[in-house]
């Protein structure tokens, strides 16, 4: 815990001086803020700069546009980002992991702390933070999507940061959410290949350190109880967010979105009250199918491994499978009767 909360500590600080920097945007208004600290939709759209020669600038971001893809990792969520972000007037902002930012540090505290007006995020100023999130994140997006106008959607993937879905939903309720889950015995066991040594992910996280070891090879069956319980973790804030958001959402199963890809995007876009084209989002559909991806692309030990609902039954023991289904239990009966 010490060491969790140090590293989330470290982060807010390097927030800090480019939060700085967006506080000051709202005196410009380039930034939507809350009005009087409170948590409105927002309904400004501002006119692009006239002037070519510095480049057409639109800082008319509109809030209610920002699609939340929440969940956890391995569930399918850079597949169904890549599809929506194929469609007209959408762009992408892959795992920002703004939600650790705010909900591992909100996590973390001791009940003491959060009763504290003294705490950062205590619950006596809590009216007076949350706006403070909303605007953080209205400026990462403007910062870094400076040509975005009020008619463009921008589709953030989180779904490793779902610990702060609540958070973020609480400050941007008029923003549209995307609840993605996925059988947590194949999430487990596709994370599982992932960890194992010379896979795409081992390999990413031990560059420079010829010394680490797999955890999957060494104890799999403690690699299995981990990541079961960070799919517990992640899918059980989203799911909250997701009750609790009285805006547009969706609720997406992998397994749907597998076996009727066109029909189950269609379902997201008219639950999110997105407009759209059917010939476009068959195209999105077709572009990003699995089938259309090189072989060598995809397989074990591969980023993009099999797509096989149903395929932990030859990928895991067991017993295995037993501690998983024992610890997701009431989110397995409830996604997965």
């Amino acid at each position: 815990m010490p060491v969790l909360r140090n590293r989330v500590v470290f982060e807010v600080a390097r927030g800090i001086k480019a939060f700085l920097g967006f506080e000051a945007g709202l005196t410009r208004g380039e930034v939507p803020p809350a009005p009087d600290g409170r948590i409105e939709r927002s309904r400004r759209e501002t006119e692009p700069s006239r002037d070519d020669r510095a480049g057409s600038r639109a800082s008319g971001l509109d809030p209610g546009k920002i699609v939340w893809i929440f969940g956890t990792g391995r569930s399918g969520s850079t597949w169904l980002m890549n599809m929506m972000a194929e469609m007209p007037h959408s762009s992408f902002w892959n795992e920002p992991k703004v939600g650790n930012l705010f909900g591992r540090f909100h996590e973390g505290a001791q009940v003491g702390e959060r009763n504290s007006a003294n705490y950062i995020l205590g619950e006596p100023a809590r009216e007076g933070w949350i706006p403070l999130i909303r605007n953080f994140v209205l400026g990462s997006i403007s910062h870094r999507r400076p040509r975005i106008g009020p008619n463009s959607y921008v589709i953030v993937k989180e779904p490793n940061a779902s610990v702060g879905a609540t958070l973020l939903m609480e400050a941007l309720p008029e923003s549209r959410m995307v609840l993605l889950v996925r059988d947590p015995r194949d999430v487990v066991a596709s994370a599982l290949d992932a960890m194992r040594g010379g896979s795409w992910l081992f390999e990413r996280r031990s560059r420079g350190d010829e010394s680490r070891e797999s955890l999957a090879d060494n104890d799999p069956d403690e690699a299995v109880k981990r990541r079961a319980r960070t799919y517990r973790r992640d899918i059980g804030h989203a799911k909250e967010a997701f009750d609790a958001h009285a805006g547009r959402k969706a609720l997406v199963r992998y397994e749907d979105l597998r076996r009727e890809p066109f029909e189950t995007l269609r379902r997201v876009y008219e639950n999110l009250e997105i407009p759209f084209d059917e010939e476009d989002l068959r195209a999105a559909v077709e572009k990003h199918s699995w089938e259309s991806i090189a072989d060598e692309e995809k397989g074990e030990g591969k980023k993009l491994r099999k797509a096989s609902p149903g395929g932990w039954r030859d990928d895991l023991t067991p017993e295995q499978a037993r501690m998983i289904e024992e610890i997701t239990g009431p989110l397995l009966r409830e996604f997965y009767p």
